[in-house]
């Protein structure tokens, strides 16, 4: 007897990818509620393999419904600090795409323009690869990479979608790094003139979760590493910045939205701005997390731990 073996074409991947699509405001995210979330987000700079940088915040995230835009989502920094603050040698001017507003902007079902939008489906190519389990659940699996040029960087990676559902339950995907110009352009802000900035890897994690029939974000996780140099030196130093968001709690009743005077601007680094959220009382003595951990396994564990 063999096993069952079943082909899927590269049709039916983008039929089921479109599929979750058209459920994600009529079952599976809720379309007509705002949600209020509480989120514990933390960056940390590598240079080389020594950490430059760690700073950390209890952030408050305001969402409207999922079939509205993300114009009116925001963030506000409740508390925050630095547990390791780079040395005047280890500062580097350079301002990358990301922020404690990854929580708003890589929710990739509510944000459909960063991977989801149906119009930018046919610049890339798919591929359904075997079924796997997250949380018990069976999962389709979909592959795709890009088939297109365009004047920007496109992304490849793969996509988890329930298989009773049709929600999307993770998205793991990385930027194209084919032509690093176009890269750059993706995520580089700001850097000093003269500086070779070349970006390696930019890498995006992001998990769902179900609650009460619907399904939330729960999780985010960005790395970007790159490479920097001065002209007129020999050799370049590598960088690693990872951002990382995992939902605490959430409620959908009482909710105020939070003003744009106190919400966390895209152009801001919480790095910089840490410590005008500082509160030395508010954290105590033992809660800190290893900046080696994953913050949604450390948070998952606590959660355990208190129960």
């Amino acid at each position: 007897m063999l096993d069952e073996v079943i082909i899927h074409s590269p049709r039916s991947s983008f039929t089921w990818w479109k599929k979750a699509n058209q459920k994600v405001f009529r079952t599976n995210y809720s379309s007509k509620r705002l949600a209020y979330l509480t989120g514990f987000y933390r960056e940390t700079a590598q240079k080389g393999r020594r950490y430059i940088n760690i700073s950390e915040a209890v952030i408050d995230i305001y969402k409207t419904p999922y079939d509205e835009g993300v114009d009116r989502d925001r963030v506000q920094i409740f508390k925050g600090r630095k547990l390791l603050s780079q040395k005047a040698s280890d500062t580097l001017a350079v301002k990358l795409l990301g922020g404690p507003n990854l929580s708003v902007y890589v929710d990739v079902v509510k944000n459909p323009d960063v991977l989801l939008d149906l119009e930018s489906l046919p610049y890339y190519k798919f591929r359904m690869e075997e079924s796997t389990t997250i949380n018990d659940r069976p999962q389709y699996v979909i592959n795709f990479e890009p088939q297109a040029i365009l004047p920007y960087a496109l992304y490849y990676g793969k996509l988890y979608i329930d298989k009773e559902r049709l929600s999307f339950t993770r998205a793991e995907f990385f930027l194209d790094m084919n032509d690093h110009n176009k890269a750059t352009q993706a995520i580089l802000r700001k850097k000093p003139f003269g500086l070779r900035f070349k970006p390696v890897e930019v890498s995006f994690l992001v998990n769902y979760k179900e609650r009460n029939g619907l399904t939330y974000l729960s999780y985010i996780r960005n790395g970007v590493r790159f490479k920097c140099d001065w002209k007129r030196k020999l050799f370049s130093t590598n960088y690693t910045i990872l951002s990382e968001m995992v939902v605490t709690d959430g409620k959908e009743s009482g909710i105020n939205t939070i003003p744009y005077k106190m919400a966390f601007r895209s152009s801001q680094s919480l790095s910089d701005k840490v410590s005008n959220f500082a509160d030395e009382g508010f954290w105590g003595s033992y809660n800190i997390i290893e900046p080696t951990e994953s913050l949604e396994h450390a948070v998952n564990k606590l959660k355990k731990q208190h129960r």
